[in-house]
């Protein structure tokens, strides 16, 4: 029913549409994960053109399922298509979204992890029900992979270039060689791009999740900075040294904690008397009324099936993805006992916050 109380058929014509595209787009982000995975966009990316049969014969796959995927990514408009070679191609302003790791906007990792939750649909679907959530452990491995690919690609391209950047203050001590605590740093891709960013500073790597810290310890030896860079599966919360870092960062991790309020008093309680705390996080209006759009969307679907459930999971806060907006983050910092927060002006999907003890 429409406002007025009658039924609007061009209102509902076009609801059909857009769910008939929305569902579309689903299923093309499938085929996309396909892609990704099977290595399918690199290759037509690096090798050129090619027939379904000259593309499964340079990756080893089957002619008849290259055909057909090929074709959906045709009528998605993620590939071009010759017909008169009948050769598919990778159009060069669409690489960068699906062919170039790390890049500034790869979206591989965001499919493969997307895919990889969609997989705890079911599990989800109960504690609708039951109340509670989904400890880390329970995820899929495809999950931590498409997250560490995801996260990469900021890490790479925004964290030192934009977030680091833009707080002068943080940029100055970890270039006169800072002690930083990166809180919650999942597999240590900032870790180590910040430790080889800044070859004068050291850096200690805390998580939860333990698997995690077997991962981070590799990436440590295969970048080099081991012998600056330490991982250790810590609470936060309660577990840190006190009055020790010159700096700590947290990077799109506070909306998913617990305790957020104790998370912060954890950092406000490690930090030296003229330590800044940097945090950076998702940039989500404060109100309802004003989010909107497809990224929106695609964040209040990984809050229900990730950010939000694993902190109900432990019943925590659950503020989900889209919940730190910057009245939230200076409400939490001004109850865990922060005398400052400084906003770091920056432009896109993140915020980020120089925080003063």
């Amino acid at each position: 029913m429409s406002e007025t109380g009658s039924f609007d058929k061009n209102r509902a014509d076009a609801f059909v549409k857009k769910v008939l595209g929305d569902t579309g787009g689903w299923t093309a982000t499938v085929l996309a994960a396909i892609g990704d995975r099977l290595g399918l966009f690199k290759d037509l990316a690096s090798g050129g053109p090619a027939t379904a049969l000259d593309l499964a014969h340079r990756t080893g796959l089957q002619p008849r399922y290259v055909q057909e995927w090929a074709s959906g990514m045709v009528s998605a408009g993620y590939l071009g298509y010759d017909p008169q070679g009948a050769r598919f191609s990778l159009p060069p302003e669409h690489a960068p979204v699906l062919a170039e790791e790390n890049g500034r906007v790869f979206f591989g990792g965001a499919h493969q992890m997307m895919i990889g939750l969609a997989a705890h649909l079911e599990e989800v679907c109960e504690v609708f029900r039951t109340g509670g959530g989904l400890t880390l452990d329970r995820y899929n491995p495809q999950v931590w992979e498409g997250m560490e690919r995801y996260s990469g690609s900021v890490h790479e391209t925004r964290l030192v270039q934009q977030f680091i950047a833009g707080a002068g203050e943080v940029q100055q001590k970890l270039e006169q060689g800072a002690l930083v605590a990166d809180l919650g740093c999942g597999r240590g891709r900032s870790t180590v791009k910040l430790a080889r960013s800044f070859p004068n500073a050291t850096f200690d790597g805390y998580d939860l999740f333990a698997p995690s810290i077997v991962v981070a310890q590799a990436h440590a030896a295969a970048g080099g900075v081991q012998q600056r860079v330490t991982f250790r599966t810590l609470d936060v919360s309660r577990d840190l040294p006190q009055g020790t870092y010159d700096v700590a960062l947290c990077v799109d991790v506070l909306h998913d904690v617990t305790d957020p309020v104790a998370f912060l008093r954890g950092v406000r309680a490690a930090l030296k008397p003229d330590g800044r705390f940097l945090c950076i996080d998702v940039n989500c209006a404060p109100t309802l009324e004003e989010q909107g759009g497809p990224m929106d969307t695609m964040r209040y679907g990984l809050s229900l099936l990730y950010c939000m459930t694993t902190s109900l999971a432990h019943g925590g806060a659950g503020l989900g993805t889209m919940g730190l907006s910057e009245p939230v983050m200076r409400d939490l910092c001004a109850r865990a006992g922060f005398s400052a927060v400084e906003t770091v002006p920056l432009r896109g999907p993140y915020s980020a916050w120089v925080v003063a003890p």
